[in-house]
C-alpha cells in the first residue's frame, strides 16, 4: 500500500487528465487518453466536447475535429453522447450487441416496442441503406405503436427509433449539419467494425483505459456506455490489481480504498508536474465524479442548467477554474456572438483561493474569449481576494 499526500493525489489526477505537464500534441491524443469525451450541444460559450478539448490543448482548429469525425479515414466517432476513438470500437461493439437487453431502466420496453414496430424499423434501415445519409426530417414516422413511457419523449417515435438503432450499432452519425445529425447505416460510416473480443478482455481493457484517464479512484470504477453493468467488471479489477496496473494507495486524511494507475504514479514520480491555469467545462471529466471532486479538491460542483433561475447558486453554464493543483473558483460566462463579447456574468473565488491567482485566471479567460471569436471580455466586480 503506497501512501500519497492529498497534494500528490490531486496532482496525479490532474496529470492523468492532461491538465498539467506538457500539452497534448493532438486532438486524437486527448480523446484516446481520456477514453471518452462527453458530448453536449449546449453552447452558451461552446459545446461541451469542444470545451473539454480546449482545456487541454488550448486553441485548436474546430474543423480538424469535424474532419476526424466525418471524413474518411475517420479517427473518432460519436456513440451514446460521447466522442470515442475508432481504434477502441471493438471495445464498444459488445455494448451495442447487448442493447437493449442490458438497459436496466427500460430494456424490456424497448424490446417490446421494437417488436411492435418491426415494419417501422425495417423502413428506417431500408431508407438509409438505399438513400442515405439522411437527416431525420427526410424520414417518415411510420410507427404502428407510439412511444409512451410517461416522459418528454412520448410520441417522438422517429427520434426514438433512430436513437435505439444508434445504441444497437445498426446506424451511426455520418456528419452534422449545424446541430442536426445526419444518419447512415453503421457499416458505411464505420466499416470493418466487427472485430470480436471476448467479454473478459473487453472488461480489462475498458477498466485499464478508464483508470488511466482518472489517475486515481476508489474501487468499483468502470463501466460500458450503457445502462446495464459491465460483464466481468469485478474480475477485471482483480486482474488489474494482481498485475500491478491498479495500485492500492492510501491518501492522507481520506478514508476509503483507493486505486491509482501505475503509469500515473510513474509519471508523477518522474517529475512531470508542470502546473497550468485553465477553465473547465461543466461536463469535464476532472469534475464528472462529484464525490471524488469533493473529497480530493474540497470543491462542490453542481450542474445548474436544469435548475430554475431563482434556485441557482452560481449560474447557468458555470466553468470551474483550475489553478495548478487546486480548483480555486468558477465563472459564469456567456458568449455574445453578434457583439463578439465574452460576458462574464459572475466570478466566484473559493474561500482559500490565492490572491495571486487572478492574473493567470484572467489570462485563461482571455484565451477562451479569443478561441471562441470574442474580441473583448466584459467582467463583473471581482470577489475577494481578487478585487
Amino acid at each position: 500500500m503506497r501512501s500519497l499526500t492529498l497534494t500528490d493525489a490531486r496532482r496525479l489526477v490532474i496529470l492523468a487528465g492532461q491538465l498539467a505537464g506538457p500539452r497534448p500534441r493532438s486532438l486524437l491524443e486527448v480523446v484516446e487518453r481520456l477514453a471518452r469525451v462527453q458530448v453536449d450541444p449546449t453552447a452558451v460559450v461552446e459545446r461541451a466536447e469542444r470545451l473539454t478539448l480546449w482545456s487541454r490543448l488550448g486553441a485548436y482548429d474546430r474543423d480538424e475535429l469535424r474532419r476526424m469525425l466525418e471524413e474518411p479515414p475517420r479517427r473518432l466517432f460519436e456513440y451514446r453522447a460521447h466522442l470515442l476513438s475508432v481504434d477502441d470500437l471493438p471495445l464498444h461493439r459488445p455494448a451495442m450487441r447487448r442493447y437493449p437487453r442490458a438497459d436496466l431502466s427500460r430494456g424490456s420496453y424497448v424490446e417490446e416496442w421494437l417488436r411492435d414496430n418491426a415494419g417501422f424499423r425495417a423502413y428506417v434501415l431500408g431508407e438509409l441503406r438505399t438513400r442515405g445519409p439522411l437527416l431525420s426530417r427526410e424520414l417518415d414516422d411510420r410507427a404502428e405503436v407510439p412511444w409512451q413511457t410517461g416522459g418528454w419523449n412520448d410520441g417522438k417515435n422517429l427520434s426514438r427509433m433512430l436513437e435505439i438503432l444508434l445504441n444497437a450499432g445498426e446506424i451511426a452519425i455520418s456528419r452534422r449539419e449545424g446541430t442536426q445529425r445526419v444518419w447512415d447505416v453503421f457499416d458505411r460510416v464505420l466499416p470493418h467494425a466487427d472485430d470480436e473480443l471476448p467479454d473478459p478482455v473487453v472488461a480489462v481493457e475498458l477498466l485499464d483505459r478508464q483508470l488511466r484517464a482518472r489517475g486515481i479512484t476508489q474501487s468499483g470504477w468502470g463501466s460500458a456506455l450503457e445502462a446495464g453493468s459491465l460483464p466481468f467488471r469485478d474480475e477485471a479489477e482483480e486482474s488489474l490489481v494482481a498485475d500491478g496496473v491498479a495500485v492500492p494507495v492510501a491518501i492522507d486524511g481520506l478514508a476509503g480504498d483507493w486505486l491509482a494507475h501505475a503509469d500515473a504514479l510513474r509519471e508523477l514520480d518522474a517529475g512531470a508536474w508542470q502546473p497550468r491555469t485553465t477553465l473547465l467545462g461543466p461536463f469535464d471529466p476532472l469534475i464528472a465524479d462529484r464525490e471524488r471532486t469533493l473529497e480530493l479538491f474540497d470543491f462542490r460542483f453542481r450542474l445548474e442548467i436544469y435548475i430554475p433561475v431563482a434556485k441557482r447558486q452560481h449560474g447557468y453554464y458555470v466553468l470551474p477554474i483550475l489553478h495548478g493543483d487546486r480548483l480555486v473558483g468558477r465563472i459564469d460566462p456567456a458568449l455574445d456572438r453578434r457583439a463578439r463579447v465574452l460576458n462574464v456574468n459572475a466570478v466566484y473565488a473559493e474561500p482559500d483561493a490565492p490572491a495571486d491567482a487572478w492574473p493567470a485566471v484572467y489570462e485563461a479567460i482571455g484565451e477562451l474569449a479569443g478561441w471562441t471569436g470574442a474580441e473583448s471580455v466584459s467582467l463583473p466586480n471581482l470577489p475577494a481576494p481578487w478585487s
